[in-house]
């Protein structure tokens, strides 16, 4: 008798999910699904060509990354930008990458290394054309390399979920080549500290690039008060 690995109903479903979920988490980032849009699984479904119920498990996941709020009687609705939860999530992502750098100024990965010297070559001609999804793009493969290069990749599964919420107000603060080259040369900050070895130094350019949305918040939010709470 032969061994099949052929995808059973039930693998089929689970995967349709995490696609569904991939591309609504996607498109909520990217402000494609602006805070306050409401959801109908019946539209996503045909959408995506999928069935209702590997939109709703896509939904649920959703909701437990606090994207999306499955509110009675109303269905399920975007988020909307929170002041309160973007310091809760700047608070939590210094406190990992924080860690994270100084144990990079201990051991890091030549390897990985290299691989940030690309990534920032990259992010910093995306910056300067005015490409703001593959700046993100390259900006999150920093973020997760700086992990790797020190052998903690759970380091960033415990922050990936909450820095959503600050991709999605980087859409608006972050807009043109002016407010994007800043953040490359911030990049650049910090891995000159790591290749001296300096922990401190690595930890306050760190705590500097993980402020900088901060800044803009106050200036976002009253250019765009109909998206948050």
């Amino acid at each position: 008798m032969s061994l099949s690995f052929a995808t059973s109903p039930a693998s089929s479903g689970a995967s349709a999910a995490g696609r569904v979920e991939a591309e609504l988490r996607r498109a909520i980032i990217a402000l494609e699904l602006p805070p306050g849009t409401r959801l109908s699984e019946q539209d996503i479904a045909v959408k995506y060509g999928v069935s209702r119920q590997p939109v709703r498990e896509a939904l649920i996941a959703l909701a437990r990354t606090r994207l999306v709020d499955v509110l009675p009687q109303r269905g399920t609705v975007v988020v909307k930008f929170s002041v309160r939860k973007m310091m809760e999530a700047r608070f939590v992502r210094e406190a990992v990458e924080t860690a994270v750098v100084r144990q990079a100024c201990s051991v890091f990965s030549q390897q990985s290394r290299a691989r940030i010297e690309d990534l920032i070559d990259l992010q910093e001609k995306a910056a300067t054309r005015g490409d703001h999804d593959t700046f993100q793009r390259y900006d999150e493969l920093f973020h997760v390399e700086l992990t790797e290069g020190v052998g903690m990749p759970l380091a960033w599964e415990a922050i990936r979920d909450i820095k959503a919420h600050m991709d999605r107000v980087c859409q608006l603060t972050i807009p043109g080549p002016e407010s994007m080259l800043p953040l490359v040369e911030q990049h650049r900050r910090i891995m000159a500290a790591v290749d001296a070895r300096d922990a401190d130094a690595a930890e306050a350019a760190m705590r500097h690039h993980l402020t900088e949305i901060l800044r803009a918040l106050p200036r976002t939010e009253a250019a765009y008060p109909h998206l948050f709470e």
